[in-house]
C-alpha cells in the first residue's frame, strides 16, 4: 500500500474513476480534485445520491448504479476514489471487492487499516491518505 510503483501503476491503468462522495459544490475538496483529475484525460463517474450531476457526468446513487451504467456503455470503472469518512469505508470496500474493482484510492484523511487490508488481500491496489491530485502533480 502506497508504495510508488502501486501509486503509479494505478495512475497509468486507470481511465475511468468512480469518485465517491462526489460534491457538485465547485468549493468542495472533491469537485476540485476531479475536475483537476478530467482535465488530465480521466473519466469521472459522480457517485454520491444526494447530487444528479457533477463535472458534466451524470451521478449515480451507488458504486452498483454506476458500474452497470458504464458496462452499458463498454467501459468499465478502473478506480475507486473515496472521499467519505473513514467509518463509511468497509461498506466501500465491500462493494468494490465484490464487483472486481482494480483499484482503490482513499484521500487524505481517509483512513481504515482493516477495510484497506481486505482490499489488497483480495488483490485490489490500494493508496490510503493520499491525495490523487497531488501525486499526480508529482508523477508529471
Amino acid at each position: 500500500m502506497n508504495e510508488p510503483e502501486t501509486i503509479r501503476a494505478i495512475l497509468d491503468q486507470t481511465k475511468t474513476i468512480a469518485v465517491v462522495g462526489l460534491s457538485d459544490d465547485d468549493s468542495r475538496p472533491s469537485y476540485g480534485v476531479a475536475r483537476y483529475m478530467q482535465q488530465h484525460g480521466y473519466r469521472i463517474v459522480p457517485v454520491n445520491p444526494q447530487i444528479v450531476s457533477a463535472l458534466g457526468e451524470t451521478a449515480y446513487a451507488s458504486l452498483d448504479d454506476a458500474c452497470r451504467a458504464c458496462k452499458g456503455k463498454g467501459n468499465a470503472i478502473d478506480l475507486v476514489n473515496v472521499f467519505r469518512a473513514p467509518a463509511f469505508v468497509p461498506e466501500i470496500v465491500k462493494d468494490v471487492m465484490r464487483l472486481k474493482i482494480p483499484a482503490l484510492w482513499l484521500q487524505e484523511g481517509v483512513c481504515h487499516e482493516e477495510a484497506a487490508e481486505w482490499a489488497e488481500h483480495d488483490g485490489i491496489k490500494v493508496v490510503m491518505d493520499r491525495c490523487i491530485l497531488k501525486e499526480h502533480a508529482r508523477a508529471a
